[in-house]
């Protein structure tokens, strides 16, 4: 199967879902967008690392490219292998003098690990054909080098996600793009859900 090379291209806030966050991978040379929800932890951690910011102390993910690197273990590529009941499963591709491992890691870690060690991310078509978002073709292509590590925060706004069931799927559509417009990914998966819940049912 043929990989799919994606880049960050924001992380982004919610306070009004449970202090959720979601990492936002862009397809390189692409329109798709593929929202993961993750921990504040691990977001903090992307967003320490996309900033070049030196804690005083070594983050977990700092003490462990740190470990990997005293071993003479280097980091490869991330792969993002599989979706399932929402969840991304992914894999550490890592290398020593003898050999090449795949590790497995929840998705934020490898991410985490991937900014720190500035390796590639991969995913495959249909992971991003399940999940992922298609943005509109915009003359902005000349900014997302720039995007790529800007760290955007939500304000705290309401979801919405409680009306979305009453909706039809074109409206549904419709406030799928004003969402991404204004780069709320978190209220953009829980369309985007529904959008595929419906489209599963037919």
């Amino acid at each position: 199967m043929k990989k799919i090379e994606l880049e960050i291209v924001a992380l982004s806030h919610s306070i009004t879902q449970t202090h959720s966050y979601a990492v936002v991978l862009g397809e390189v040379n692409g329109l798709r967008r593929l929202p993961i929800v993750i921990g504040g932890f691990e977001a903090q951690a992307i967003a320490v690392a996309l900033e070049k910011m030196q804690p005083s102390r070594p983050l977990t993910h700092d003490l462990m490219k740190n470990f990997m690197n005293a071993f003479a273990i280097d980091l490869l590529e991330i792969n993002i292998t599989d979706l399932q009941e929402g969840i991304f499963y992914s894999k550490l591709v890592c290398s020593t003098e003898n050999d090449t491992v795949e590790i497995d890691s929840r998705t934020s870690d490898a991410i985490a690990l991937a900014v720190r060690f500035g390796c590639p991310i991969y995913t495959f078509e249909n992971i991003l054909e399940s999940a992922g978002i298609l943005m509109e073709d915009t003359a902005e292509k000349g900014k997302k080098k720039k995007a790529k590590q800007e760290v955007m925060v939500e304000e705290d706004r309401p979801t919405g996600n409680e009306d979305l069931k009453t909706m039809t799927l074109e409206e549904l559509n419709n406030l799928l793009g004003e969402v991404l417009d204004s780069e709320d990914y978190i209220r953009a998966i829980a369309i985007r859900d529904e959008i595929n819940s419906r489209k599963k049912k037919k």
